[in-house]
């Protein structure tokens, strides 16, 4: 199997696709990055429909997702069919099952279902898939080296940088699912309110297992993101 040198490859955690949460997400960005599809604003979200559209057209082209691996240009040794084989072995586990206390947080300038407290092992299953599947990783061009600001990154971030291709890894690594954004600062306030509401209502209070990982594809620059492959993991007993 051949692979397109401009296509990026990256290991999610995205909601199994008749979820509760990946009806919620998915529809919060207006897309279904399972078939592909654009999908209607929600009917409950209290912002006017152009002004939705412009708020999700960022996190729009990753889908509903929380990164395990950071989007990365295959290596030139390695092929497609590889990496997905890898990931289902991968899969096959077993692993313990991670949940997490769900809230939606203002994170900078996006808003994101996150934690509420750090999950010891949701952070060793984001490390190991950092270090496992970086054999699959092409080394980062000056292009995406600086597309990252190193001169805004800590010291620690840009050594993450230049050995994983991604600043934030291990200590640095923050779990979470962009919902909107970036939004302007007058909108900081009213926007995750609402947002929170939605999701109580759709969600309620229970946790989010994070069971399942996906291998996602974005086909060039500009490309929305679509799950090529998609493994529930092995519980430990």
């Amino acid at each position: 199997m051949t692979t397109d040198a401009q296509a990026r490859y990256a290991l999610y955690f995205v909601p199994a696709a008749d979820s509760d949460l990946y009806g919620f997400g998915s529809a919060m960005l207006g897309y279904d990055c399972y078939t592909g599809a654009d999908l209607p604003r929600p009917a409950d979200l209290d912002i006017a429909d152009a002004d939705w559209r412009a708020l999700t057209a960022e996190p729009r082209r990753y889908g509903f997702h929380a990164t395990l691996k950071a989007p990365f240009r295959l290596a030139p040794s390695r092929r497609e069919d590889e990496l997905i084989a890898a990931v289902l072995a991968f899969a096959r586990g077993p692993h313990e099952i991670a949940r997490i206390a769900p809230e939606v947080r203002l994170l900078g300038t996006f808003t994101a279902i996150v934690p509420r407290a750090p999950v010891a092992a949701l952070a060793a299953l984001a490390a190991t898939c950092t270090t496992e599947f970086d054999q699959f990783r092409a080394p980062l061009s000056d292009e995406e080296r600086a597309r990252r600001n190193p001169s805004r990154l800590t010291e620690r971030q840009v050594n993450h940088l230049e050995r994983w291709g991604y600043p934030y890894v291990f200590a640095d690594f923050r779990f979470h699912m962009t919902l909107i954004g970036p939004l302007p600062v007058e909108r900081r306030d009213d926007v995750p309110i609402r947002l929170r509401a939605s999701f109580a209502r759709v969600w309620g209070d229970r946790p989010i297992a994070i069971d399942r990982i996906g291998v996602c594809k974005q086909d060039g620059t500009g490309a929305r993101f679509r799950v090529l492959q998609h493994s529930p993991l092995t519980p430990s007993p």
